[in-house]
């Protein structure tokens, strides 16, 4: 056997196993918690955690199943809040207190509509310029635009339902996140180091908790208090590389159309700080992995449910 051979055969194993080793809607469905910390990998229990988080104002970012940073840093925002041990490991109180003895099912039937079908748009390019030529930054695929409506990563979604092809009339398995907050807001704070943004009620309690990217030490994020000035659903975005960054070689400013996909995601909350904002974000997987241009950047769902409780005039404090 060549060497070629050998790690051809040994790459395929792999994926072989990786893919037997997926986590199933069987395997969501029968999980329970037994004790200790949550396991390593994809795990069915991993899912159900995080969508107890989600149905509790904790988001976890999006759904996946895997143990990672979003969800340790979600536990240890939901401990905080209840008043447990905050150290971000799950436990028998945090089970408790989510929930999980008596959780409705964290998995529903989806059937695909004529609806989810309409108005998606064709690969997109990376350039600013080329972007800014279409009339929409929309959704490149059903199965992008469920995944979000369900806060689930795209990838998980596609792995839960193997054999679809997410089509009109073709109903799916997705996680059944509950519903959005609705208790308005009169304070957030948007911290550096654990990369969380907190909404505060009026009396002083935590309505919501959300994992965020922040900037950079090249991009920094503001620093102190500002004010939410105003909110826009399915914004448009303003390029100008004098402003900002500059992108590839666009150095002209440049107005990019709406759209999920677009460089703010679907929602722009504006701040009292010039060209600052909280905003949607293409990519919600990355949100722990990369740093933004200076913007809070949330999944475009959390992004979404936070523009529907602030108003003008809510405090933003950053903690650095």
């Amino acid at each position: 056997m060549t060497l070629r051979t050998l790690l051809s055969t040994t790459l395929l194993t792999f994926a072989a196993g990786a893919a037997m080793a997926a986590t199933t809607a069987q395997d969501i469905r029968s999980a329970n918690y037994e004790d200790g910390a949550l396991p390593e990998g994809q795990t069915g229990l991993a899912v159900t955690v995080q969508v107890l988080l989600d149905r509790a104002g904790i988001s976890p970012g999006v759904i996946d199943g895997w143990k990672g940073g979003m969800t340790e840093s979600a536990l240890r925002a939901f401990e905080e809040r209840e008043g447990l041990t905050v150290d971000g490991v799950m436990d028998a109180e945090v089970w408790q207190a989510l929930g999980g003895p008596d959780a409705a099912p964290v998995l529903q039937d989806y059937t695909i509509t004529a609806e989810d079908m309409q108005g998606l748009s064709d690969p997109l390019p990376e350039d600013y310029a080329k972007l800014a030529e279409l009339e929409r930054i929309g959704y490149t695929s059903v199965a992008e635009r469920l995944a979000e409506r369900f806060h689930m990563d795209e990838d998980f979604l596609k792995a839960l339902n193997p054999q679809a092809e997410f089509t009109e009339g073709e109903t799916i398995t997705v996680t059944d996140p509950g519903s959005d907050l609705e208790t308005a807001i009169e304070r957030i704070t948007v911290n550096a180091e654990t990369r969380r943004l907190t909404a505060y009620g009026p009396d002083g309690k935590v309505i919501g908790d959300y994992p965020v990217t922040v900037g950079s030490a090249q991009t920094p994020s503001p620093s102190g208090t500002h004010e939410v000035v105003a909110v826009a659903i399915d914004p448009t975005y303003s390029y100008n590389p004098d402003v900002n960054f500059q992108q590839g070689d666009n150095d002209a400013p440049l107005t990019l159309p709406p759209g999920p996909n677009g460089p703010v995601g679907s929602v722009w909350i504006d701040l009292s700080k010039p060209t600052y904002g909280i905003h949607g974000t293409a990519d919600p997987a990355s949100l722990f992995k990369e740093r933004s241009h200076g913007c809070v950047r949330m999944t475009n769902w959390d992004a979404q449910e936070l523009a529907h409780l602030v108003s003008p005039g809510v405090t933003v404090e950053f903690l650095q």
